[in-house]
């Protein structure tokens, strides 16, 4: 039998329509249908999980990501209510949480005023291991209820955590008014971190920050290796994202490849004399010219690694790339020192403009060290 015609005026599918966002955002904020998932945070000097954070899913068959309930919940008025329902499901695991580690929830500026999302936290003190983080979504608002909120948690026993520091509504100014102990880093000033300068400057700069006001550094959205050994070449102490692990349900350890990482640098440092300098330039085989050129697509390429097989063979420039040209670069193993590099590049007739080609033992190639970040470091 063929399905009757739609009715006048009934232009799409009942799953084309929009969905109930009031009904669902009540039943959210009762507590039905919201589910935590959890991903490690992993302490870079030790290779182990030192917390998890906590992550809302909605799991009333909307495709909608959590921003998206939220926005809605703004939308009607009923975030601080839906917030609560998030934190309540997320602290429930707490009992369970693996010794010696901590676990970080997400509120928004203005539930920290909020009679619903206070209840939650005093339900479940003492809150020591409870790192709260502040996001920077939305302004902070009332500055002063915000700070009574802040104190209320904190005589409670739990930290305080800035989520997105360098980016949202306030940047600093909101850090300075928080206070926080740990400094959650934007996945924009992470991303591809081990290729631009100016990202790795401004991490290393806030790494000195936090030091100052005696806070952690917590790198988030680390989805390469290349991104997790220069967190790790900076001292950034913490870190999370995808190349650690995914969410999941509690209580799921770091990838195989990602503890190896950590344990190799751990364990070998005075082998790596220059690991902490290290830039991972683009590498594409030597006399390809399309590729050469395809390289630089990305604006925050500067300089590409020519390669035969593994073994770096010299540097491309934008200039030289259509033209396949090669330009020659002193090579060093990554054992050396900063100081053996620069005696080799005053004597040695190099382009000082070029970055030094950085191998391993075996001559493949790993990255590359900036001659102004070499001098930097021997100047102290």
């Amino acid at each position: 039998m063929r399905a009757p015609a739609a009715p006048p005026g009934d232009h799409g599918t009942r799953e084309e329509q929009e969905p109930d966002w009031p009904g669902l955002v009540a039943r959210a904020a009762a507590g039905s249908g919201v589910r935590p998932v959890y991903q490690p945070i992993v302490d870079l000097a030790r290779g182990v999980v030192a917390g998890y954070e906590a992550l809302a899913r909605f799991d009333h068959g909307v495709a909608a990501t959590p921003d998206v309930w939220f926005a809605q919940a703004a939308r009607l008025g009923r975030v601080a209510q839906l917030e609560a329902a998030v934190v309540a499901a997320a602290l429930a695991q707490r009992a369970t949480l693996p010794a010696n580690t901590f676990l970080t929830v997400n509120v928004e500026p203005e539930s920290l005023a909020s009679p619903e999302v206070m209840a939650v936290f005093r339900d479940h003190a003492p809150l020591g291991g409870v790192v709260v983080e502040v996001t920077e979504h939305r302004e902070l608002g009332d500055a002063n209820a915000v700070a009574a909120g802040l104190e209320r948690l904190r005589r409670l026993g739990a930290l305080i955590a800035v989520d997105d520091a360098g980016a949202g509504y306030a940047g600093l100014q909101q850090i300075l008014a928080l206070r926080p102990s740990v400094l959650k880093l934007d996945r924009a000033l992470v991303a591809d971190v081990d290729r631009d300068e100016v990202k790795s400057a401004l991490v290393e700069m806030l790494g000195v920050f936090a030091n100052r006001i005696d806070a952690w550094v917590l790198a988030e959205g680390i989805e390469t290796e290349a991104e997790a050994l220069h967190c790790m070449q900076l001292g950034v102490p913490l870190a999370q994202g995808w190349f650690f692990a995914r969410p999941g349900a509690p209580w799921a350890p770091i990838e195989p490849a990602a503890a190896a990482l950590v344990a190799r640098r751990r364990e070998n440092p005075e082998q790596c004399g220059l690991c902490d300098l290290l830039v991972v330039a683009p590498s594409v085989e030597h006399g390809r010219a399309a590729d050469h050129a395809a390289a630089f697509a990305d604006p925050a390429v500067d300089v590409v690694v020519a390669v035969e097989g593994d073994r770096p063979v010299g540097i491309i420039t934008p200039e030289g790339a259509l033209a396949g040209e090669l330009r020659p670069a002193l090579t060093a193993n990554l054992r050396a020192t900063p100081a053996e590099i620069a005696h080799r590049l005053a004597t040695g007739g190099y382009d000082e403009r070029l970055p030094v080609l950085v191998t391993d033992d075996a001559g493949r190639y790993v990255g590359t060290v900036p001659v102004r970040r070499l001098l930097r470091r021997l100047a102290g």
